[in-house]
């Protein structure tokens, strides 16, 4: 596997390296590490997954929402309501049942990111706004990050 070694200052045996093709063992192992130092700096994160699917007649998953739930907050992850569907006000309707269900686990608020391309608009129709924003992320447009706080 190919690697770029950096040079570290230290004198113990530790190298700094870029991994090309890393295994998904490596970010388990890291964010296993990183769980536990949180685990000694704040409350417990109480992470929850919290899904809201768009579903046909034979059950297949046909859009929907993926968050989680943690530090009393609701993070949501991906959030797709496919084209044909759209305009019914299902996008609308999946948020606010995970929004009902996020008030229910104690969250205060709720947050996300969009890219300029994406459904910003939505979302500030339904009461987000934006909190932050990487410009040129991609080239030309944006990311934007946005909050709604209902308590």
């Amino acid at each position: 596997m190919p690697s770029t070694e950096v040079p570290t200052s230290s004198d113990d045996a530790v190298a700094v390296r870029l991994v090309e093709q890393p295994a998904a063992e490596r970010r388990g192992a890291l964010l296993a590490q990183l769980v536990r130092f949180n685990a000694g700096q704040a409350p417990a994160a109480g992470a929850r997954p919290l899904c809201v699917a768009i579903s046909n007649a034979t059950d297949d998953l046909d859009g929907g929402l993926w968050g989680v739930t943690l530090y009393d907050w609701l993070a949501i992850e991906l959030l797709f309501v496919p084209d044909g569907l759209r305009g019914r006000g299902l996008g609308a309707a999946i948020l606010a049942l995970a929004e009902q269900e996020a008030r229910t686990r104690g969250c205060i608020g709720a947050w996300l990111d969009t890219f300029s391309f994406q459904a910003r608009g939505f979302y500030e129709r339904l009461g987000y706004v934006v909190a932050g924003s990487i410009p040129d992320h991609p080239r030309g447009g944006a990311r934007f990050f946005l909050m709604k706080r209902w308590a």
